[in-house]
C-alpha cells in the first residue's frame, strides 16, 4: 500500500512538474515572440510634396536620407490622402477612418482623442509608445506613454513644446529640436525589452518656410524653372479659378517671402505676424538672418518688379526657402536611420516616411494644398522593413493614409477592428496581394475658409478622376490622367467620355456607400463647421 502510494504520489508530482514546465516554456515562447514583434518609427513631415523628394525623380533637390528608405525598402508612386489638410489628415492616419467617420473634417473643430487609434491598440498590447513633434490635434494625446508635441502649427525658432501636458520653450531650430527629442527618447527613455512605436513628426516644410541658418545659401546658385502650367488660365475649370492660393496674387511678401524691411516700407496683410516669428530669435540668430536676407530685401526694393517678372521672382524665393527647410528634415531622418543601424535595431524596425498631404510647387501657379488635384491629393510614402520588404520595391497600386493604422496593427499581430476603413499594405509590399482596391475616395470640407477652396468630393481610379464641387457652386470635373496628367482639360462634357463618365458616377456612388458618406452627412458637417467658425470669430 505504501509502495503504491509512493508511486502514485511521484506520478502526480511528475505530472504537475510537466504542466508547470509546459506553461513556463509556453509563456517564454509567447514572451519571446512578442519581444520579436517589429518596432515602428513613423516619420511624418508637413506639406512635403512628393516632387521635393529626390527618389521621385523630379530633380528639384537632393534628399539622400529619405531616399535611403526607398533604396532599402519600398517607394509608393500612388500614395494619396483622403482629405488634403493638416489636422484631418492626421486624424485619418491615427484612426484608419475617413474624416466623416472620425469627426475631424476640418482644422477648426476639435478632435476626439477618446476614440480608438492604432497607438492605443499597440500600447494596450505591450508596445511602448511615443509621439514627438507636430500633431496639430488639440488636447493631450491619448495612446502614448510619452508625448512632446508642438502646440498648433508650432514655431520654427525657439519653439514651444508640450511634454506630457507641461509646456516649455526650447532654444534653437524646430526641426533639429524635434529630432533631438526623438533621439533622446530612443536612447534614454524607452524600455529596451519592449517593442516600440515612435511617431516622429516634423513641422517643416509648413508655411512660413523659415530655414535653418546652415542652409540659408543653399540654392542661391539655382534658378528654378516653373511648371509648364504655372500661368494656368483655368479654362473649363471654374471651381479652380476661384481659389486664393496663387503665388503671384496671394503669396505675402513678408509673411511668406521674408521681405521684412527695417524701414517698414513693405506693408502687407501678415507683416505683423511674421514680425512676431522673427522676434522669437536670439540676437545671434537675428544677426545671421539679417546678414542673409537684408541684401535680398534691398535688391528686391530696388527693382520694383511687376507682372510676370514679379510672379517668377516670388516663385523662386518660395522654392528656395521651402526646399531649404526640407534639407533639415532630411538631416534628421539620417540621424534616426543611423541610430537604428548603430544599435542593431535596423533589421526589426519598420520605418515609414510620409507627409500629411502633398503640396503645390507652382503647378497651376499655386502653393498650398486642399484640392483633389494630384499635387495635393498625392503624398509621398516610403517604407523599409528589411525582414519582409525587398530593397528597391516599387508599388504602383492605390494606397491611402487610411491604410497606415491597419498596416501597423497587422505587423504587430494586433487584431484590426472591423470599424477601420483602411487596408493593411503588408501583403502588397511582400508581393502577395492577389487583389487590391481599384478606386479611392476623397472629400474636402473647409469652405468658406482660408484659401477659398470649394467643398468637394470625388473618386479616383488608376486612370480617371471625377470631382464634384458643391455648396455655393455646382460643378463636375472629369480627368483622363493618362492623357492629361497635369489636369488641364476637364472632359466631363466631352461626348467621347460619356461612357467613362457614367462608370465613374457609378464608382463614386459605390465609394460613398462603402465608406458611409452622403449628402445628408455633408449638410450636417457644414452646419457644425459654420457654427464652430462663428464661435472662433
Amino acid at each position: 500500500m505504501t509502495e503504491r502510494y509512493t508511486i502514485y504520489r511521484q506520478g502526480i508530482i511528475t505530472f504537475f512538474i510537466l504542466i508547470t514546465l509546459n506553461i513556463f516554456y509556453s509563456c517564454k515562447e509567447v514572451k519571446e515572440e512578442k519581444s520579436q514583434r517589429p518596432n515602428v518609427i513613423f516619420i511624418m513631415s508637413d506639406d512635403h510634396a512628393f516632387q521635393a523628394i529626390s527618389a521621385y525623380g523630379y530633380g528639384l533637390n537632393n534628399t539622400p536620407n529619405i531616399d535611403r528608405i526607398a533604396k532599402e525598402g519600398a517607394i509608393f508612386n500612388k500614395g494619396f490622402v483622403t482629405n488634403s489638410i493638416c489636422a484631418p489628415s492626421r486624424a485619418v492616419m491615427l484612426t484608419g477612418k475617413h474624416s466623416h467617420i472620425n469627426g475631424k473634417v476640418d482644422n477648426i473643430r476639435p478632435f476626439n482623442w477618446g476614440q480608438d487609434n492604432f497607438a492605443k491598440a499597440l500600447q494596450n498590447d505591450g508596445y511602448q509608445t511615443a509621439l514627438v513633434g507636430k500633431i496639430h490635434l488639440d488636447g493631450l494625446p491619448q495612446g502614448f506613454d510619452y508625448s512632446n508635441v508642438l502646440p498648433g502649427q508650432g514655431q520654427y525658432y525657439a519653439p514651444d513644446f508640450i511634454e506630457n501636458g507641461v509646456k516649455k520653450t526650447y532654444p534653437g531650430y524646430v526641426t533639429k529640436v524635434t529630432t533631438d527629442i526623438a533621439l533622446d527618447w530612443l536612447k534614454n527613455k524607452r524600455e529596451k525589452d519592449k517593442p516600440f512605436l515612435l511617431l516622429y513628426h516634423q513641422k517643416a516644410p509648413h508655411r512660413t518656410w523659415m530655414p535653418e541658418e546652415k542652409y540659408f545659401k543653399l540654392f542661391d546658385d539655382k534658378t528654378f524653372t516653373p511648371p509648364a502650367n504655372f500661368f494656368d488660365e483655368f479654362e473649363g475649370r471654374n471651381a479652380a479659378e476661384k481659389h486664393e492660393m496663387g503665388i503671384y496674387e496671394h503669396m505675402d511678401l513678408v509673411y511668406d517671402l521674408k521681405m521684412l524691411d527695417k524701414e517698414g516700407e513693405i506693408k502687407t496683410r501678415y507683416r505683423g505676424i511674421f514680425q512676431n516669428k522673427y522676434n522669437r530669435m536670439t540676437d545671434e540668430q537675428k544677426a545671421a538672418w539679417d546678414a542673409y536676407y537684408d541684401p535680398i530685401i534691398a535688391d528686391f526694393k530696388s527693382k520694383n518688379l511687376q507682372g510676370k517678372e514679379l510672379a517668377l521672382w516670388k516663385y523662386n524665393r518660395y522654392m528656395q526657402d521651402y526646399l531649404r527647410t526640407i534639407q533639415s528634415v532630411d538631416d534628421g531622418v539620417g540621424q534616426v536611420l543611423d541610430y537604428l543601424k548603430e544599435n542593431d535595431l535596423e533589421e526589426n524596425t519598420i520605418v515609414v516616411y510620409t507627409s500629411d498631404q502633398g503640396f503645390y510647387l507652382g503647378e497651376h501657379g499655386w502653393f498650398d494644398k486642399r484640392f483633389m488635384y494630384e499635387e495635393s491629393f498625392r503624398t509621398p510614402i516610403l517604407m523599409k522593413f528589411p525582414k519582409e520588404i525587398k530593397a528597391g520595391t516599387v508599388i504602383n497600386d492605390l494606397v491611402q493614409n487610411l491604410d497606415f493604422a491597419p498596416t501597423f496593427l497587422d505587423y504587430a499581430g494586433v487584431e484590426i477592428d472591423e470599424s477601420i476603413q483602411g487596408e493593411s499594405i503588408r501583403k502588397l509590399v511582400k508581393g502577395e496581394a492577389s487583389e487590391w482596391r481599384d478606386a479611392i475616395y476623397y472629400a474636402y470640407y473647409e469652405f468658406p475658409g482660408e484659401h477659398h477652396v470649394k467643398r468637394h468630393y470625388g473618386v479616383r481610379t488608376d486612370r480617371y478622376k471625377l470631382i464634384h464641387f458643391y455648396y455655393d457652386i455646382e460643378e463636375w470635373e472629369l480627368y483622363d490622367l493618362e492623357k492629361d496628367p497635369s489636369e488641364m482639360h476637364n472632359v466631363y462634357n466631352d461626348a467621347e467620355y460619356s461612357k467613362v463618365k457614367e462608370e465613374m458616377h457609378k464608382q463614386l456612388v459605390a465609394m460613398r456607400e462603402k465608406y458611409g458618406d452622403s449628402d445628408e452627412l455633408n449638410k450636417e458637417h457644414l452646419e457644425r463647421f459654420l457654427n464652430a467658425k462663428r464661435l472662433n470669430e
